[in-house]
This record gives C-alpha cells, sequence and structure tokens, in this order.
C-alpha cells in the first residue's frame, strides 16, 4: 500500500488537507498532473454515476483537492456535506497524497508535450483574479507564479529543462502512479485512448466503477462527454464558471487535440523529450505514455 513520504506545497497546492480527509468506501479519487484530461474525466465520471444527467456543477460536485482556495478548512466541510458519491480531483504524485484502499483511484496520462501546449493556452489566457487568487491568497509557500513566455516553443524547452517550471514535475508524477498501476483499486486512462474509442473507454470506467449503464444510457453518457458536447455546455463543466480566464470557459475548454507540438518543436526538442522521457519512465511507461494503451495494443497487433 502506497505510503505517504512528504508534502508538496506551493502557489497552487496544499497536499496536507488529504491528512484530514475522511474517505468513504465508495469514494472515487481522478488524478492527473495537469491538462491531460481531468476535466474530461470529471465530465465522465459525473455522466456515469448520474445516468447522463445534464446541468451538473461539475467544479462544486467534483474539486480539486489540494488546490489551496478556498481554505482546507472550507473544502474538508463542502466535501463532508456531499451525500451523492465524491469523485474528487488532484494533481499530486502518489507518495504525496493519502493513498486509501476504500478508494477507486483513475490517472489520466497524457503525452507531455500535448500536455504543455494545453497548459500554455491555460496559463496564457489567465486573468487577474486568478494570479490574484494563486498569489495573493495567504499561505502560499514558494515564489508567485507569473505571466507566460508567449513563445510556445520556448515555454516547452522551460519546462523541460526546468522539471516542469513554473509548475511542478511531470516525470515524478507520471512515474508514481505508474508504479501502482496494476493495484486492483487503480485504472489507468490515457487521453489519446479517450478519443480512439470513448464509448469504449467509457465503458471501462464504468465498469471499474461497479456501475453497468444500459446500451441507451452509455449512448446518452457519451453524446454528453464529446468535446462538441462540452465546448457548447464550458461554463458548466469550468471550474467557477471559467471566471479565472480570459474568454470564460470557452477558453479553458480549448481545442482538445493532440499533436500540435510537431510543427513548433525541433528534431532537437523532441529528440530531448524523448531521451528524457525514457531516462525518468522506463521504456514501458514512456510507450504508454507517448501513445496509449490502444496504440500500443494495434501496434502489436
Amino acid at each position: 500500500m502506497p505510503v505517504k513520504t512528504r508534502e508538496m506545497h506551493n502557489h497552487h497546492m496544499d497536499s496536507t488537507i488529504w491528512n484530514d480527509f475522511a474517505f468513504r468506501p465508495d469514494d472515487i479519487i481522478l488524478a492527473t498532473y495537469a491538462k491531460s484530461g481531468t476535466t474530461w474525466m470529471q465530465q465522465i465520471v459525473g455522466q456515469i454515476l448520474f445516468d447522463g444527467a445534464e446541468g451538473l456543477n461539475l467544479a462544486a460536485m467534483s474539486p480539486w483537492m489540494d488546490l489551496r482556495v478556498p481554505p482546507k478548512e472550507v473544502k474538508l466541510a463542502e466535501v463532508e456535506a456531499q451525500a451523492h458519491r465524491r469523485f474528487l480531483k488532484t494533481h499530486l504524485p502518489v507518495d504525496a497524497l493519502v493513498f486509501s484502499p476504500m478508494a477507486k483511484y483513475i490517472y489520466i496520462g497524457r503525452d507531455g508535450r500535448d500536455m504543455v501546449w494545453s497548459l500554455h493556452n491555460h496559463h496564457s489566457r489567465a486573468n487577474e483574479k486568478w494570479y490574484g487568487a494563486l498569489n495573493e491568497t495567504p499561505g502560499r509557500v514558494g515564489p508567485p507564479i507569473g505571466k507566460p513566455n508567449p513563445d510556445q516553443r520556448q515555454y516547452f524547452r522551460d519546462w523541460l529543462d526546468n522539471d516542469g517550471a513554473p509548475f511542478w514535475s511531470y516525470w515524478e508524477n507520471v512515474r508514481t502512479w505508474w508504479a501502482i498501476r496494476d493495484m486492483p483499486n487503480v485504472l489507468m486512462v490515457h487521453f489519446q485512448d479517450m478519443k480512439d474509442d470513448l464509448p469504449g473507454e467509457i465503458a471501462r470506467i464504468a465498469a471499474f466503477l461497479g456501475m453497468n449503464p444500459d446500451a441507451e444510457t452509455l449512448e446518452r453518457i457519451t453524446s454528453h462527454c464529446t468535446f462538441d458536447y462540452m465546448k457548447a455546455h464550458a461554463d458548466e463543466v469550468t471550474p467557477l464558471g471559467g471566471a479565472l480566464w480570459e474568454g470564460g470557459g470557452d477558453s479553458f475548454i480549448h481545442k482538445g487535440t493532440n499533436g500540435r507540438w510537431r510543427d513548433m518543436l525541433t528534431a532537437e526538442d523532441v529528440a530531448a523529450y524523448e531521451a528524457r522521457a525514457l531516462a525518468e519512465l522506463g521504456p514501458d511507461c514512456a510507450r504508454w505514455l507517448a501513445s496509449g494503451r490502444l496504440s500500443s495494443q494495434r501496434a502489436a497487433a
């Protein structure tokens, strides 16, 4: 069983909230690094739990637990008051998280190059309310977060060369979750697999959660989890209705595509990333992270 060995505390996160969290036997924890399909998975799980209902307030129903805002005392009380089956979000590596055998954990992976392209949009569209919440709320540890470099390629190189700066380490996040991938209460899902076979991945996730939607319900759930549907309902699925980003929820739910880096990164950039992934993760994890489970299965066939 994984054991918590450290705390993570920065402009975004305060991992100590998990020390005081009271787990329930049916809790669901959705884990990612960032910009790897977190909101997409929240939509999928919410739709599974509520039989494809519309108008769900994902931000309230599925809060980011380790985010410093609002204070953990407020957030813990709100989550304790939830009567539905809880599905909560974390961006922590396993060794900074309290891991419970009672909960189900879903980890979503995405190629780091695709993730950084989404992260750059997320960071670039952030407004002054976003910076104020992160930098001015009491309790921040470490330096404030500043404006992003407008050059996407240089933003990527800075992220790669400085272990995730100005955010946190990508490699340790992926590596710690990959290490427990075979535990019976852990499910590994890849962003590309959801794009390649959304109905199949939704059915796999539902089965992992002990749910068995009928064909009609599964079809409705799937239709509510497409990019077009989520884009059209962006203010419903985006934290605070998109109030922290220029352009609102429409900016937060941006493109949902992979491969945008291919026309901007040089062969040297790509080689540097792939060498780092191999060194940090090993060949099996690096291969999964680059292409997903389904692509690996097709390649093997």
